[in-house]
Protein backbone atom coordinates (compact mmCIF):
# COMPACT_ATOMS: atom_id res chain seq x y z
CA UNK A 1 0.00 0.00 0.00
CA UNK A 2 1.56 3.59 -0.98
CA UNK A 3 0.72 6.31 1.19
CA UNK A 4 0.18 9.93 -0.08
CA UNK A 5 3.00 11.64 2.44
CA UNK A 6 5.24 8.93 0.50
CA UNK A 7 4.30 10.47 -2.29
CA UNK A 8 4.39 14.49 -1.21
CA UNK A 9 7.79 14.00 0.37
CA UNK A 10 9.22 12.26 -3.31
CA UNK A 11 7.70 15.77 -4.79
CA UNK A 12 9.14 17.98 -2.15
CA UNK A 13 12.73 16.38 -2.34
CA UNK A 14 12.16 16.05 -5.81
CA UNK A 15 13.44 11.92 -6.45
CA UNK A 16 10.16 11.14 -7.87
CA UNK A 17 10.45 10.13 -11.59
CA UNK A 18 8.29 9.69 -15.30
CA UNK A 19 7.93 6.38 -16.60
CA UNK A 20 7.93 6.82 -20.88
CA UNK A 21 4.07 6.21 -20.90
CA UNK A 22 3.59 8.91 -18.21
CA UNK A 23 5.45 11.89 -19.87
CA UNK A 24 3.76 10.94 -23.00
CA UNK A 25 0.36 11.26 -21.79
CA UNK A 26 1.14 14.33 -19.57
CA UNK A 27 1.92 15.80 -22.72
CA UNK A 28 -0.70 15.03 -24.79
CA UNK A 29 -3.23 16.74 -22.26
CA UNK A 30 -0.55 20.00 -22.49
CA UNK A 31 0.15 19.58 -18.85
CA UNK A 32 3.04 20.96 -17.26
CA UNK A 33 5.97 19.31 -15.15
CA UNK A 34 4.92 22.21 -12.48
CA UNK A 35 1.38 21.14 -12.97
CA UNK A 36 1.65 17.57 -12.05
CA UNK A 37 3.49 18.30 -8.87
CA UNK A 38 1.11 21.10 -7.84
CA UNK A 39 -1.28 17.97 -8.28
CA UNK A 40 0.48 15.36 -6.60
CA UNK A 41 1.19 18.26 -3.24
CA UNK A 42 -2.55 18.47 -3.13
CA UNK A 43 -3.78 15.09 -4.09
CA UNK A 44 -5.13 12.35 -2.34
CA UNK A 45 -5.49 8.65 -3.07
CA UNK A 46 -8.46 7.24 -4.35
CA UNK A 47 -7.72 4.34 -5.42
CA UNK A 48 -4.65 1.55 -4.32
CA UNK A 49 -4.15 -0.97 -7.10
CA UNK A 50 -2.04 -4.78 -6.49
CA UNK A 51 1.46 -5.03 -8.50
CA UNK A 52 0.42 -5.22 -11.97
CA UNK A 53 3.87 -5.87 -13.14
CA UNK A 54 5.58 -2.59 -11.78
CA UNK A 55 5.07 -3.17 -8.10
CA UNK A 56 2.30 -1.53 -6.60
CA UNK A 57 0.29 1.74 -7.51
CA UNK A 58 -2.13 3.97 -6.86
CA UNK A 59 -4.31 6.64 -8.12
CA UNK A 60 -3.86 10.37 -7.05
CA UNK A 61 -6.46 12.55 -7.44
CA UNK A 62 -5.20 16.23 -7.41
CA UNK A 63 -5.56 19.68 -8.47
CA UNK A 64 -3.12 22.40 -10.77
CA UNK A 65 -2.80 26.22 -8.78
CA UNK A 66 -5.40 27.09 -11.67
CA UNK A 67 -7.72 24.34 -10.56
CA UNK A 68 -7.66 21.86 -13.37
CA UNK A 69 -8.37 18.34 -11.91
CA UNK A 70 -5.55 15.77 -12.55
CA UNK A 71 -5.31 12.24 -12.34
CA UNK A 72 -1.77 10.39 -11.72
CA UNK A 73 -1.05 6.76 -11.29
CA UNK A 74 1.63 6.28 -9.12
CA UNK A 75 4.02 2.89 -8.60
CA UNK A 76 6.29 2.10 -6.41
CA UNK A 77 9.98 0.82 -7.90
CA UNK A 78 11.86 2.05 -5.64
CA UNK A 79 10.86 5.48 -6.06
CA UNK A 80 8.06 6.89 -6.65
CA UNK A 81 7.40 6.67 -10.27
CA UNK A 82 4.84 8.21 -12.46
CA UNK A 83 3.43 6.13 -14.69
CA UNK A 84 0.39 8.17 -16.22
CA UNK A 85 -1.31 11.16 -16.13
CA UNK A 86 -4.29 12.73 -17.44
CA UNK A 87 -7.09 15.04 -16.67
CA UNK A 88 -10.46 12.90 -15.53
CA UNK A 89 -13.78 13.45 -17.73
CA UNK A 90 -16.87 12.01 -18.43
CA UNK A 91 -17.87 9.06 -19.47
CA UNK A 92 -15.21 7.58 -17.04
CA UNK A 93 -15.71 9.61 -14.56
CA UNK A 94 -18.34 11.83 -13.63
CA UNK A 95 -16.53 14.50 -11.26
CA UNK A 96 -12.16 14.39 -10.38
CA UNK A 97 -13.25 11.59 -7.60
CA UNK A 98 -16.20 9.83 -8.37
CA UNK A 99 -16.05 6.82 -11.52
CA UNK A 100 -19.12 7.55 -14.28
CA UNK A 101 -20.90 4.30 -15.75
Amino acid sequence: MIEIEWIKQAVRDNTYRYSKHGDQERQNDNLTLAEVAQALSNGRILEQYADTGRGVSCLVAGFTDSGIPIHIVCGCMGKTLVITVYIPMPPKFTNPFERGN
